[in-house]
């Protein structure tokens, strides 16, 4: 009798245990919202550096529109193009998990909206907070439509740092004196290397050190004492910048919206397509401080040499009657200071212990940089590359060539023969000094659009190695619908033998764009278990048409929750 009654006893707590269980699951969804927004996407006149232009912009706003959602909610987003050019959208660092069909990167996962036409992107934030952002992924239309996508923590959560006074996002861009569509073309017409930026830009503006510039410089304003959280995204096109404020220390607390360990700094170094976010104090004599980039140039090669201002001033701040207030200037490292862009990417690791694969199933050796085309006629207008060449660039000596009749996804899916292979090879076809003085034999790479196949759930493991084949340089390589393990990195030709034994993989930095060291190399872990094809690119805009890119297949896994899901109705077709 008594073991009857322990044995009810022990089914009802079990049953409103369930019960319990099911009520806190539907009470997580029932905090989740579905936001919805129409993007139109057009030309506006935009004045900088004295001139107008005419300017592709998202609801007439440049910076385009900020999304600010929370973790858990779905967003729809209707892009409507009324612009000249197809166009294609990104929402840079979001997984989109068995969803391909919304990552944007035209002729990948989807064929690109043409003029007149119409996109409604729609997915779900899963499991992820912090700093993101949204651009265009067609050709060079990212130079003018961004924008900052900010994910807040779930209802009852809240930030594991103390909470700031006001948050202020801070987007870091570049300026052409001219539609940077005909800079592009220019430069693909011709096979040299583009026009450089004639200004960076903090929130769309340029700042004091520019011509006709200064009455639009961006301010913030700020009360003595408080502490505001700065989300820094560096939505330039082809430059990495030093960042910081005067006089003001600034905490670290997460990039590419995951949490690090908090750590002080004088500056940050910001790849494109990367985000930081830090706290800064307002604990200095009230006054005007310069917040302020710079590029930090890690190749032989040109580059905008100039610098954007924005103003941090206190409110308390005043000046005397017909006087104005010249800002402090912060401190920078040099141009070309590549010990202190590394002294800070070192010091980033993840909050506590994470759970970094450690067999490995897949392990890949990529080489990436530049290269050279060979042109029949070196005098031809089409080659004006270096010595009658034309510029290119490639992993593992393939340069990556676009589809134009169907994405790869969607002929992925149809089942299209005859747009794309899967033998990319996993690791470089010719072994070879790869930081030294490389034979110009090995300098022309071959143009194909291969993949490489994974299976669900495999574990993998890429290095990305730096050649100095025309010169050595900072590749920002961004894998889509993926996060990441940083787990270590270094200067010269990676040592299979020795430099394993020198990997994090305790506590690494989980990020979506990471930057290999010029002449050097990183290496990445994570595990493949989201189905689709995912672009795997240099961040460099200039780069990506040139072919430094590659794609992973990744196979449906068992059932239905490891398979792609069916593409929208309205998707666009090629």
């Amino acid at each position: 009798m008594e073991s009857q009654k322990l044995s009810a006893k022990l089914g009802s707590s079990c049953f409103f245990f369930c019960i319990f269980l099911i009520f806190a699951f539907l009470a997580s969804f029932a905090d989740a919202e579905t936001h919805y927004h129409e993007f139109v996407i057009e030309a506006r006149p935009v004045k900088r550096l004295c001139r107008t232009h005419s300017s592709i912009l998202v609801n007439g706003q440049f910076p385009g529109p900020t999304l600010e959602v929370r973790d858990g909610d779905t967003l729809v987003i209707k892009a409507v193009n009324r612009a000249r050019y197809n166009i294609s959208l990104h929402w840079h660092g979001i997984r989109q998990l068995r969803n391909p069909w919304a990552d944007g990167p035209e002729y990948v996962t989807q064929c690109p909206i043409p003029p007149g036409g119409t996109y409604t992107y729609r997915f779900t934030i899963q499991d992820q907070e912090g700093t993101l952002w949204w651009h265009a992924h067609s050709r060079w239309l990212r130079a003018t439509v961004y924008g900052a996508l900010i994910i807040y923590p779930k209802l009852g959560s809240a930030y594991p740092f103390p909470m700031p006074k006001k948050e202020v996002p801070i987007l870091l861009g570049e300026w052409w004196d001219r539609n940077p569509m005909d800079v592009l073309q220019q430069a693909l017409f011709t096979g040299a290397a583009p026009n450089v930026s004639d200004a960076y830009t903090i929130n769309a503006q340029p700042g004091d050190l520019y011509r006709c510039s200064s009455k639009e410089t961006t301010k913030f304003l700020v009360e003595a004492g408080e502490t505001i959280l700065l989300r820094i995204i560096n939505s330039a096109l082809n430059q990495e910048l030093f960042y910081a404020v005067a006089n003001h220390k600034l905490t670290v607390f997460a990039v590419d919206a995951s949490y690090v360990k908090p750590f002080a700094t004088n500056f940050i170094m910001i790849a494109p397509g990367q985000t930081t976010d830090v706290l800064i104090t307002a604990d200095q004599k009230p006054g005007h401080y310069y917040m302020a980039a710079h590029a930090y140039n890690s190749a032989n090669a040109p580059f905008d040499n100039t610098t954007t201002t924005a103003i941090l001033e206190y409110t308390s701040c005043s000046a005397k009657k017909g006087q104005s207030m010249k800002p402090i200037f912060p401190w920078l490292p040099g141009f070309n200071d590549t010990g202190s862009a590394t002294a800070f990417t070192s010091q980033l690791r993840s909050p506590s212990k994470v759970e970094v694969p450690t067999e490995i199933d897949e392990s890949l050796f990529f080489t990436v940089g530049l290269g050279l085309i060979n042109c029949r006629n070196p005098n031809s207008p089409r080659c004006q590359g270096p010595n009658g060449t034309r510029f290119a660039a490639s992993i593992n000596n393939v340069s990556f060539v676009f589809p134009r009749r169907n994405s790869l996804m969607q002929a992925y899916y149809q089942g299209q023969p005859g747009v794309f292979t899967t033998d990319f090879p996993p690791v470089p076809p010719i072994q070879f000094d790869y930081t030294g003085n490389v034979s110009r034999g090995l300098w022309q790479p071959v143009k194909a659009t291969k993949l490489f196949k994974l299976k669900f759930g495999s574990t993998v493991q890429i290095v990305f190695q730096d050649t100095s084949i025309v010169t050595v340089e900072n590749h920002p390589m961004h894998l889509h619908g993926y996060e990441f393990y940083v787990i270590g990195s270094g200067f010269g030709n990676f040592d299979p033998r020795n430099d394993p034994a020198k990997f994090n993989l305790v506590d690494p930095p989980r990020r979506n764009t990471i930057g290999t060291p010029p002449g050097g190399w990183v290496a990445i872990r994570f595990k493949a278990d989201n189905p689709g094809i995912w672009l795997l690119h240099c961040h460099i805009d200039t780069h990506l048409p040139w072919g430094l890119a590659m794609a992973l297949l990744v196979e449906n896994g068992v059932g239905k929750l490891q398979a792609v899901q069916a593409p929208p109705l309205d998707l666009p077709r090629c």
